[in-house]
């Protein structure tokens, strides 16, 4: 296991910082240029751009209940940055880092936007055929979720005695 530099602070930082300003910019860019606008075609019907704002969790569940994925997002934020600061492979603490990135970007939406603190909506403009909508953040949780799954198969090396 390579996990000299044991702690991935730059790493981990670096990486979970560039998701969230990949994942604001663009959310950005879609309030700005699909407001109002009927869904545009990238892929056909398979992927389109159409702006949605989620006020729950994936697939709009608990639309009701956003102050709960408010605490939920934070917990998460704490937990991911706890771990991802621990001694590890590189490959587990920048699966760590997408994630990390991915939460917080969601967590800053529900703190910051409309309708109101820790009630706010998350911005999505990415429709996958219209199974769901998604934006970065989710693409980045969705891509470091299934790399630790990956990682978790890797066969570990025993001490030598």
């Amino acid at each position: 296991m390579d996990t000299t530099n044991s702690r991935r602070v730059p790493l981990v930082m670096g990486i979970a910082v560039l998701v969230l300003l990949l994942d604001q910019a663009t959310k950005f860019w879609a309030e700005s240029a699909l407001t109002g606008r009927a869904p545009i075609p990238v892929l056909g019907e398979f992927l389109q751009l159409r702006l949605l704002y989620n006020p729950g969790a994936a697939f709009s569940i608990g639309a009701g209940s956003t102050w709960i994925f408010t605490i939920v997002a934070a917990v998460a934020v704490v937990l991911l940055a706890r771990y991802g600061m621990q001694p590890q492979t590189k490959l587990r603490a920048a699966a760590l880092a997408l994630m990390l990135g991915g939460a917080t970007t969601h967590l800053l939406d529900r703190l910051f936007r409309p309708p109101g603190f820790a009630r706010g909506h998350v911005v999505d403009f990415l429709d996958y055929n219209g199974w769901f909508v998604g934006n970065v953040a989710d693409i980045a949780l969705v891509c470091g979720a299934i790399l630790l799954v990956l990682l978790s198969f890797q066969p570990t090396k025993q001490p030598a005695s």
